[in-house]
């Protein structure tokens, strides 16, 4: 009787797994390097259709997975050994559950009689992600008599389950025996027929009643058109900026919604109305009747405090998943492709609302422009938008840090004809793993991308610059020498604000793009244009030093220009 080969029974259940995951639509796997995850490892390595990556550090390697998954909409594979190494995805994990991304996380473990034995790296990985994961998957560790297909199936289940029904993280624990590597040749994998692909993601048909009356409810009324992140479909831009002409309502594009920027019908796109909202007299006007939203919340709060001035009916549309209604002020809920849903109400041709209510939109969102132009209200940071809006190739991707820079974004981008595609962690709106998501979307997109980041952004996921060197990037970093937006809040009055909100790292960015190997360049913000378009194949910090104060006083400036005297962000 031949002897049993552990090794290579641990190899072909993984074979097994990776086969699934493939066929589930999985194109991406991260991967750091541990031993209990040799098994995983090999595996995907010689699955055909899986592009394999090592990165060391945890953290990074989940947030890049996450950015591969953000820019692909397929599910991407993050992998570690055992121990505290998983433990080191938690917070891309919080960021794909409440961002719903299709984040599949692959721990590998000891087998059951070494757990609670005092055995080394060994800890309970049941459940690590609690209910964080939208399904956890505990696959034993395989023997003779283990049939692969288990592993093949868990595999498939995983991919589909991370897109529908509310697409989001998957953690599947495997555990293995040693020995872990084989002693000769590795085995050949096994020669299956390859598991047809299954990579759709269901459209929900909207229910025709509740379209009906939707038209019902908007016919004739004034009302707001919101778009906030969260619909993916290439669709939708054409599809809700004709509701929006049909119904003649202003269309408040969030900037992640990327409804500022391409070719879609802009007519009736607002870009300015962070601004036009702040002022006394929009809220003396009357407020609308209703107001529909596709996606998240604005990042805006300058649009919730208006809402929250007029008893307008909220109706939110929504595939499935968590209700985007944060002020409590939704008591409707549309459950349909958001795609459809604008184009079935469009399709109804119910009465456009009021020609003044469209009229006083398109007048504040004028004035509202003409005052972020003015150059004694500008920041340094309304400079690098423009740039940024000016320079970036058609369909180029950016990511946007949390902080300010994406209220600078939502605060002075005016939107163009050529496409941008736009990202950010806004989930949690953590700044953890932005350098990784970002190098991510740029692997998963396969071309360029531009980060526009903030200086404790970067300090906090400097390891993640290790993959820039293989991933082309621009980083542009607003350094105001650390936490600016908190100049913004209440807490800049406090004593004690540099200590515990500002703190300033002093880090040398020039000695940190050195240390990655990566081009540098400190500009001033006026020339962040020219600086782009000098960038070449490679990756690059871009360091544009903003005078804190500077900034502070002029949007404060800015916002009682607009009307509405100690504001904040």
């Amino acid at each position: 009787m031949a002897e049993y080969d552990q090794a290579a029974r641990n190899l072909a259940w993984a074979d097994a797994l990776a086969e699934g995951l493939a066929a589930g639509g999985v194109s991406h796997a991260i991967i750091s390097p541990g031993s209990r995850s040799t098994p995983l490892t090999l595996a995907l390595d010689r699955a055909p259709a899986v592009r394999v990556e090592a990165l060391p550090d945890e953290r990074c390697a989940a947030f890049r997975a996450l950015g591969i998954a953000r820019a692909t909409g397929r599910p991407a594979v993050v992998v570690a050994t055992s121990g505290s190494a998983g433990a080191h995805w938690y917070p891309a994990v919080l960021e794909a559950e409440a961002d719903g991304i299709p984040l599949i996380c692959i721990t590998a473990d000891r087998p059951p009689e070494l757990q609670a034995t005092g055995a080394n790296q060994v800890t309970n990985q049941t459940a690590l992600f609690g209910e964080h994961v939208r399904e956890f998957v505990s696959l034993p560790p395989p023997d003779s008599l283990a049939d692969d297909t288990l592993a093949l199936t868990v595999g498939l289940r995983a991919a589909e389950r991370s897109l529908w029904p509310a697409p989001g993280p998957i953690h599947i624990n495997a555990a293995f025996r040693e020995p872990l590597v084989p002693a000769h040749s590795l085995p050949e994998p096994p020669a299956r027929p390859a598991a047809a692909a299954n990579r759709q993601r269901p459209s929900i048909t909207p229910d025709p009643v509740a379209i009906a009356a939707l038209a019902a409810l908007v016919a004739g009324r004034p009302g707001l058109i919101i778009c906030g992140r969260g619909v993916r479909d290439s669709r939708f831009p054409d599809a809700v900026a004709h509701l929006a002409r049909t119904l003649d309502a202003p269309l408040l594009a969030d900037p992640l919604s990327g409804l500022r920027w391409g070719g879609h019908d802009r007519g009736r796109v607002l870009c300015a109305y962070d601004l036009s909202l702040r002022s006394p007299e929009t809220a003396k006007r009357p407020g609308p009747a209703w107001v529909l939203q596709f996606g998240a919340a604005p990042v805006s709060t300058a649009v919730s405090r208006y809402l929250d001035l007029h008893d307008a009916e909220l109706v939110t549309v929504a595939e499935g998943g968590a209700w985007q209604d944060p002020g409590r002020r939704s008591r409707r809920r549309i459950l349909g492709d958001p795609t459809a849903v604008a184009q079935s109400l469009g399709a109804l041709k119910p009465e456009p609302g009021p020609g003044e209510w469209w009229s006083a939109w398109e007048a504040a969102e004028a004035a509202a422009t003409g005052l972020g132009n003015t150059p004694a209200l500008r920041p340094p940071e309304a400079d690098v938008v423009a740039a940024l809006e000016s320079v970036l190739p058609d369909g180029a991707p950016l990511f946007i840090g949390n902080s300010l820079p994406i209220r600078m974004l939502d605060i002075f981008s005016r939107g163009r004809a050529a496409a941008i595609a736009i990202y950010g962690n806004r989930g949690l709106s953590g700044i953890d793993g932005n350098v990784s998501t970002a190098l991510g979307i740029a692997a998963g997109a396969g071309r360029r991308a531009t980060a526009l980041i903030g200086d404790l952004t970067l300090y906090h996921d400097m390891n993640g610059l290790l993959a820039a060197r293989d991933t082309p990037a621009s980083f542009v970093v607003l350094d105001n020498g650390g936490g600016g937006i908190f100049d913004l809040l209440p807490q800049s009055r406090l004593s004690s604000f540099e200590n515990y909100w500002l703190t300033p790292t002093g880090l040398d960015l020039r000695r940190v793009a050195q240390l990655y190997g990566l081009d540098y360049a400190k500009i001033p913000a006026s020339d962040l244009g020219a600086a782009l378009q000098r960038a070449d194949s490679g990756s690059a910090i871009i360091h544009v030093p903003v005078e804190r104060e500077l900034s502070t006083q002029r949007l404060s400036a800015l916002w009682r220009a607009a009307g509405e005297p100690g504001s904040q962000i």
